[in-house]
């Protein structure tokens, strides 16, 4: 099983969640400005909510995406308002036919203040252990 780990991130919490996924699967995490360059047979995509949706790279980034060369999405982040972005990169993926794996990995992130100190370790473990799953199809 080939994997990608791709991450939009503005704090940087994003990015600590992308890099522990990243390192379980034996991977490297990018951001979103390095292409897929595949086959992958599943690409974790790490992003947040910014203003109530996912941000416009994010959007833009799965709507380049080529179908032929990406096997499923499975959607991963941290939030500290609102919880999982999954409906709305679902909606992106959709778009390009590319399937959305149902599981995926969300956790509290800081912003200005609020669930200080998170993704903590507990968080950082908890998402290197959900990408686990996924080693033995």
């Amino acid at each position: 099983m080939k994997f990608a780990v791709r991450y939009y991130t503005k704090t940087g919490n994003t990015k600590r969640l992308a890099e522990a996924v990243a390192d379980a699967l034996g991977v490297e995490a990018q951001p979103l400005s390095v292409p897929v360059e595949g086959p992958v047979d599943i690409l974790f995509l790490g992003n947040s909510y910014y203003a109530f949706t996912i941000d416009p790279e994010v959007r833009d980034f799965i709507r380049s995406l080529d179908k032929t060369k990406v096997g499923r999405i499975v959607n991963f982040g941290s939030a500290a308002m609102l919880n999982s972005t999954f409906k709305k990169v679902k909606a992106e993926a959709d778009r390009v036919g590319i399937p959305m794996d149902e599981r995926e990995f969300h956790c509290k992130g800081e912003f200005k203040g609020l669930h200080k100190g998170r993704p903590n370790d507990k968080d950082i473990k908890a998402a290197a252990d959900f990408s686990k799953t996924f080693l033995n199809g």
